[in-house]
């Protein structure tokens, strides 16, 4: 897990907006939270992001301890990513989110 001035900071906003607040970082998280997934998988459900993007987002993701990597010893090799138990305590910060979306989507 990073442990530095750039990700923890003293407002406690800040810090959550930092590891978690790209479009891309919360689109992953919203994946992750329903079943572990590969990485083409997420690649193919997430229209619009690049390659790189993914790998960065998941990189930094798995840098922060948000979430796992699991590679399997087979052939070819199967990597799958799932929340961390860290990534899993902000489930209820995305099932906010998404309530929020619903009730503006519908007129409040």
């Amino acid at each position: 897990m990073k442990n530095n001035d750039e990700i923890i900071d003293a407002c406690p906003v800040a810090t959550t907006v930092n590891l978690i607040g790209s479009k891309w970082k919360l689109l992953i998280m919203r994946n992750l939270l329903q079943r572990p997934w590969r990485f083409n998988e997420l690649q193919k459900s997430l229209e619009g992001i690049s390659q790189k993007v993914l790998t960065d987002s998941l990189r930094s993701m798995e840098r922060d301890g948000i979430i796992n990597r699991t590679v399997y010893p087979e052939v070819p090799p199967r990597v799958e990513y799932s929340l961390s138990e860290i990534g899993e305590s902000m489930r209820s910060i995305i099932n906010a989110m998404q309530e929020w979306g619903e009730n503006y989507k519908a007129g409040l």
